[in-house]
């Protein structure tokens, strides 16, 4: 049985297309016995934002202040962090000891937090619409209270062709976009030794060749021990792909690299996912048959 917790919602990005849907996953947090404020309750939208750069920022903010809020979950992804991240208070969303959880878009401030702060955080389900739809997984749920529901977690995956090893270090990553997008800036964590794991929808293999060389580019890559790719589907392959598609470009990426790369972690814009804990200690072993992540030294409620 899971505990009470007191939620936070926040929308740093985009806004619920669906308030119906939305105020349904609402209200299933609450008939599970949490105690939810809507931080997002008061603003508007605006263009394709929940509200203005700086209403989305006060949420953040207020959300950190509040000494009763335990989890602070993003409403939705979509675009919007970006353009908050000079204004953001990272040392104070650190300080207030609160976990903060989402995905996609929301990627850029966990990597911001990490960065800035060394402050670990929750890459994991969002109200709209891991809580919001109707048809809810099981298994996105069951694995998200476990995870903060203590400091540890032991996750099994079974995938078959991936290489066999063994690895210790800091897991982190996120959405692909996200992490090209934030090269060269502050928000970048640097990280070295770590455990790279990375998703995204809507991308064409080549396009995600081209982000996962970006990163090799940069230098970021070759400094991890394993890269972890999670879910990347909705993609569409035509003629002109004359064979080059997702395994395709997985050969090539291993063979040029340098570093092991690993996939089918359950991660990702899918209904069933899993909650990484970002920034924890993490012992990766793989062989012929699948995949575990041993991770602790995370911060829950």
């Amino acid at each position: 049985m899971t505990r009470a917790f007191n939620i936070a919602v926040v929308a740093p990005s985009g806004y619920a297309a669906d308030a119906l849907a939305f105020a349904r996953g609402l209200e299933r947090l609450r008939n599970a016995g949490h105690h939810v404020t809507d931080f997002s309750a008061a603003a508007r939208p605006h263009q394709r934002f929940a509200a203005t750069d700086a209403e989305r920022v006060a949420q953040l903010h207020a959300a950190a202040r509040d000494p009763d809020v335990d989890l602070v979950i993003a409403l939705r992804g979509g675009y919007g962090l970006s353009r908050l991240l000079p204004d953001i208070d990272f040392r104070l969303l650190a300080d207030s000891g609160k976990c903060w959880v989402g995905h996609s878009d929301f990627t850029a401030l966990q990597l911001g937090l990490l960065a800035t702060a060394g402050t670990g955080s929750l890459a994991g389900p969002m109200i709209c619409d891991d809580f919001s739809r109707e048809d809810v997984s099981e298994f996105t749920h069951r694995q998200f209270w476990q995870c903060v529901s203590a400091p540890s977690l032991r996750i099994e995956v079974a995938a078959t062709g991936n290489p066999s090893l063994r690895a210790a270090g800091r897991l982190w990553g996120g959405n692909l976009a996200m992490l090209c997008h934030l090269v060269g800036t502050r928000w970048l964590p640097d990280v070295d030794g770590g455990i790279l794991f990375v998703e995204d929808v809507n991308e064409h293999p080549y396009r995600v060749e081209r982000m996962l060389l970006q990163l090799s580019h940069a230098g970021v890559l070759g400094r991890q021990q394993a890269l972890v790719l999670g879910d990347f589907s909705g993609y569409k392959l035509g003629a002109y792909d004359n064979g080059y598609d997702f395994s395709a470009m997985i050969d090539y990426l291993r063979g040029r690299l340098g570093v092991p790369v690993l996939q089918g972690l359950p991660f990702g814009h899918v209904r069933d996912k899993l909650t990484l804990p970002v920034g924890a200690n993490c012992v990766l072993e793989s062989g012929g048959h699948g995949f575990s992540l041993q991770l602790d030294g995370y911060r829950v409620p």
